[in-house]
């Protein structure tokens, strides 16, 4: 009867907190950008303003602990342990069952080779430079400072500076990247390097004597228990952990999972400590706090140690006011700090695994068609100002703070976990996407250390021009930097999945060279993907085998992309066709694979739009374009509008030829040990400007291609000097279609429309006028005797004829250096014809500091 009456006062109880109880995010933070400058301020004013609001709301869980009588808290303190737990039974009846569906299982890092002609090998070795740039003494400083070891060199700056509250995180997310990037590569020096990082955290976590390990004082975490204002120590403790257990993992340093087993045991303590002084709601309070992957990282240590302790503990960092929306499938996740957030949904990935409670599974389905269907953009990251806004609201978010990193880097744990589950090919469609689009283009090209906390996708963004713009090597370490190494070191992980059985089976799920020693098959499989190029559309496998041993039979299942379709697909198996499923779907082939054996897969890639995930009709026709996964930009510093002048895609949108490459021109002076370079700079008006850099607007403003007049189809050339005595036209390399023209004798040059410039647009290459090697000069055909002129920089350029009065001046003023182009044409590279002007489109992850638009005004 008793429980009985317990039952109805909780159902009470929920009908009465069922309005406030979404409300579980910590109003303070608005974001990590915003915390971090908060905490470095000197306005002491403003700093007091904000934290007299900092306040932490209740969650379901700590309320109903709330109900607990102060006359039984008196009498015995154990009792709100039961109590808190006969709530947790009443949510989760029942005994804890293994799931009975069997997951497809991860293939270690250590048997995957990235093909060295791939873009992600590329992303790779790039990242595995900066790990090795990075210096033991620096990252372990303020670990070694806290433990009251002698410190050597200087700290690292940014969030790893000794007055930052977050500092360590960086160096947990370093000894994970590090792990899996000597699983990826065995680079021995960088193996040298991440133990010597375990073995100076070693002596700092000896040296303190309890268990405890992070890079700040336990005092923070006295702050937090008071709720008092101090930043996410949880959050660091979680990146530490996690990079112990992937040093335990990857690296079999079984030293370090004793460490990590000794920093569970300080925090059990601490946490039970709590919940005897205060309560179980007091935990659940500072869990606003952001505790990064505390119920993750805990689960995983579980599964290693079966200690039930750390099952227990893992429970508690469970945030039930965030998760219990998920339960109950309520669409309602707006304004909650996103990245505080995913990785609780990992976390409770992580329990359905362990525990089969089907509740969690569901919980974790469900949360990613939520925020697949409305706050998902077409880079398939999410997240404004590190927030989820209103759903399928995203027109009015676009701007310069959108898709913070770290959660792209977690949604694709997400959706791994359901693959893995489902084996449904549209969550390995998503993967594919934010890993195409969302990670590959957080990179600053080949730059080690140089990547972005937000990608922007407002009209005329540029990765530079974000509040943050690009990190330093050095003096940065942002959250996203840590995950960006994690991410760059585990680029293989998610290419091939293996299914146990009596006859062994694999799923290719991302096509990327590599290779992979399957050891269940018995073979190593070659994986060969021809580079992506917009004139040729078509993605092209080649699947090569090198049995080992006896051999015996598997198989293979390929995935058929959703962007894919059946017209012009192909799969040969040794010369012999193959029938293939429809897009969003698997194709298997089951054999005993011999050294002889070859399979094709032939996908047809084409243009696409996706409209924006906002349901009202005024933003319909915002769009982005892709061509297979790969989602185009337009180099654009604004414009945004295309008229549709055809219903098929391909008749408003062209590649453009890989030869064009080879046209693409910059004209150049040098000045005072600077060099100044022709540039379409309004962009309607031609100037000299300064050129700063390569993958800049200044670099795609100096580049033109020539178009050539006279036998443009045969022309071949072996140098520049070959353009000598050729008619051109000089094409605007951002503005394609475009020329540039002079308004006439005396009068400034311009970028005009093709169709307007007729025959004034027309040029003579001649040799330049000031007589040397290396210089040409530019001729108006239409205006004999006339050429480009320009003496001073930041001036319009303009057609000047020749004056004898004023031959040396007026010979240096119209000659120039015609070089390679500082910018050039991506393999995947189109023009869309727009409404006042047409666009270059590339992909999004080859853009460095040039603005470009993402989606587009695309009118009927």
């Amino acid at each position: 009867m008793k429980g009985f009456e317990l039952l109805n006062l909780f159902i009470v109880f929920l009908s009465c907190i069922s309005a406030s109880a979404r409300e579980c995010s910590n109003k303070l933070q608005e974001s990590h950008q915003l915390r971090y400058h908060l905490l470095t301020s000197k306005n002491e004013t403003w700093k007091q303003e904000v934290l007299n609001h900092y306040h932490l709301t209740p969650s379901d869980d700590s309320a109903w602990s709330s109900l607990l009588p102060r006359k039984i808290l008196r009498e015995e303190e154990d009792d709100e342990f039961s109590w808190a737990m006969m709530y947790r039974k009443m949510k989760n009846p029942g005994e804890f069952k293994i799931p009975e569906d069997k997951f497809l299982e991860d293939v270690s890092l250590h048997d995957v080779r990235l093909g060295k002609d791939s873009m992600h090998w590329r992303a790779q070795q790039t990242n595995l430079e900066y790990l090795l740039m990075l210096d033991v003494d620096r990252l372990v400083w303020s670990f070694r400072k806290t433990a009251g070891l002698r410190t050597k060199g200087n700290a690292y700056g940014g969030w790893e500076d000794p007055t930052s509250q977050l500092r360590g995180h960086f160096v947990g997310h370093y000894l994970s990247a590090s792990a899996l990037m000597w699983a990826s590569t065995h680079n021995d020096t960088l193996k040298e390097k991440m133990s010597a990082v375990v073995s100076a955290l070693s002596h700092c976590q000896k040296k303190i004597g309890s268990g405890y390990l992070s890079a700040f004082p336990s005092r923070y975490f006295d702050h937090l228990e008071a709720l008092k204002p101090v930043w996410a120590p949880y959050y660091t403790i979680h990146k530490i952990l996690a990079g112990l257990l992937d040093q335990y993992k990857y690296a079999d340093n079984a030293h370090a999972l004793k460490m990590a087993t000794r920093m569970v045991e300080y925090f059990y303590n601490r946490v039970q400590k709590v919940i005897r002084k205060y309560s179980v709601a007091r935990h659940w309070q500072y869990l606003n706090e952001e505790p990064g992957g505390m119920n993750d990282v805990l689960y995983r240590l579980f599964s290693i140690t079966k200690d039930p302790r750390h099952l227990f503990l893992a429970h508690l960092f469970a945030k039930p006011c965030f998760l219990g929306l998920l339960a109950v499938q309520s669409n309602d996740i707006s304004d909650f700090h996103v990245n505080t957030h995913i990785p609780l949904v990992i976390g409770t990935q992580r329990r359905y695994e362990l525990t089969g409670e089907l509740l969690h599974k569901e919980m974790g389905t469900f949360f990613m068609d939520l925020v697949n269907s409305s706050h998902t953009y077409a880079t398939g990251g999410t997240s404004v100002g590190e927030f989820w806004r209103d759903p399928k609201r995203l027109a009015t978010t676009l701007g310069t703070n959108n898709e913070e990193s770290c959660t792209t880097y977690n949604m694709l744990k997400v959706s791994r976990n359901l693959f893995r589950w489902t084996k449904e090919s549209a969550y390995a469609d998503f993967y594919e996407r934010a890993l195409t689009n969302g990670v590959l283009s957080i990179q600053r090209g080949t730059s080690p250390g140089v990547m972005i906390y937000m990608l922007p996708l407002g009209p005329g963004s540029s990765k530079q021009r974000t509040d943050n713009g690009w990190g330093t090597p050095f003096d940065s370490f942002w959250c996203c930097y840590g995950t960006g190494i994690e991410s760059f070191s585990k680029l293989g992980d998610s290419i091939y999945f293996e299914e146990k059985g009596k006859i062994p089976g694999l799923y290719i799920i991302q096509y990327i060279s590599s290779s992979f020693d399957w050891k269940s098959g018995q073979i190593v499989l070659n994986q060969k993907v021809d580079p992506v190029v917009s004139s040729d559309p078509y993605l092209c496998i080649t699947l090569t085998f090198s049995p080992k041993g006896a051999g015996k039979a598997s198989t293979l299942n390929l995935r058929i992309p959703s962007w894919s379709n059946s017209n012009g697909a192909k799969a040969m198996l040794n010369g012999q066709s193959l029938a293939l499923p429809s897009p969003g779907n698997f194709l298997s082939v089951t054999k005993t694979w011999s050294s002889d054996d070859k399979l094709t897969i032939q996908l047809p890639l084409s243009l696409w739009t996706e409209a924006i995930k906002d349901d009202r009709p005024k933003y319909a026709s915002l769009q982005a374009i892709l061509y297979g996964p790969y989602l185009l930009a337009g180099h654009s510093e604004g414009d945004w509008t295309i008229t549709k002048t055809a219903n098929s895609l391909s008749d408003w949108i062209t590649s453009i030829p890989v030869s064009y490459n080879s046209h693409l021109v910059t004209f150049s002076k040098e000045s005072r040990k600077s060099k100044f370079v022709l540039t379409s700079s309004n962009p309607s008006i031609i100037t000299m400007e300064k050129f700063h850099k390569f993958g800049t607007d200044t670099a795609v403003r100096a580049t033109f291609r020539l178009i050539i007049l006279e036998d443009s189809s045969s022309f071949k050339y072996s140098s520049y000097r070959d353009f000598i005595g050729k008619s051109v036209m000089l094409e605007p390399f951002s503005h394609p279609g475009m020329l540039v023209a002079p308004k006439g004798k005396h009068h400034e040059l311009v970028v005009t429309n093709s169709s307007r410039a007729e025959g004034s647009s027309v040029f003579r290459l001649v040799s330049g006028l000031d007589g040397k090697d290396n210089t040409v000069s530019l001729e108006s055909k239409s205006h004999k005797g006339c050429y480009v002129y320009s003496l001073k920089s930041g001036k319009s350029m303009t057609l000047r004829c020749h004056k004898k009065s004023k031959k040396p001046k007026f010979n240096h003023a119209v000659s120039f250096v015609m070089e390679k182009g500082k910018s050039k044409y991506h393999p995947i590279s189109f023009v869309a014809k727009g409404t006042n002007r047409n666009y270059l489109l590339e992909p999004l992850l080859s853009f460095r500091d040039e603005s470009y638009t993402v989606y587009f005004n695309i009118q009927a």
